[in-house]
């Protein structure tokens, strides 16, 4: 098993394999975090997955976050690739608009995608092009709002004794 990768050998390969697309970060727990324009996303997921010297292939997760004050990027998608060869860790994020939430489907990459790209759908709202089955995962079929959206009330509005400014809202 070879060694895990620091940080700047990490950007320095990753740079190598796919230019300039990235910006790094570097998050509390030491992850090296990648943002990327949505439309590189599957072509650099493909090279991650393929390069045998980095081996990011396993998909940890798929995470919809919901920045309401980003005008124009409202909606993140963070992946989780991990590299079993080298023990590392990376953060992927790309970020869509509200008015057109879609991006490209990893099920032909990661099998592991189908069912995370499902539940962030469900969720979030969040249109994965070329999914073969996204429909909701959790939730109603007739369930017309994502819960998981900011603009999605916490508890019943009709309410006095529980309303949304006494959860940070």
């Amino acid at each position: 098993m070879m060694e895990a990768l620091s940080q700047e050998q990490l950007q320095l390969q990753l740079r190598e394999l796919c230019g300039d697309v990235f910006s790094f970060s570097q998050d509390n727990a030491g992850m090296c975090v990648a943002e990327i324009p949505v439309n590189q996303l599957y072509q650099v997921v493909s090279k991650l997955y393929k390069n045998d010297s980095l081996g990011f292939q396993f998909l940890t997760d798929i995470c919809g976050i919901h920045y309401p004050d980003r005008k124009g990027e409202e909606l993140c998608v963070a992946y989780m690739l991990h590299s079993l060869v080298h023990k590392t860790r990376l953060r992927l994020k790309v970020y869509v608009p509200l008015s057109k939430p879609e991006l490209p489907t990893l099920t032909g990459i990661y099998a592991s995608a189908n069912w995370m790209e499902r539940e962030n759908y469900d969720f979030f709202g969040l249109n994965f092009l070329g999914h073969p089955d996204l429909r909701r995962i959790l939730n109603m079929d007739e369930m017309v709002d994502f819960p998981m959206r900011k603009e999605f009330p916490l508890e019943d509005p009709r309410r006095e004794d529980k309303a949304d400014y006494q959860f940070g809202r």
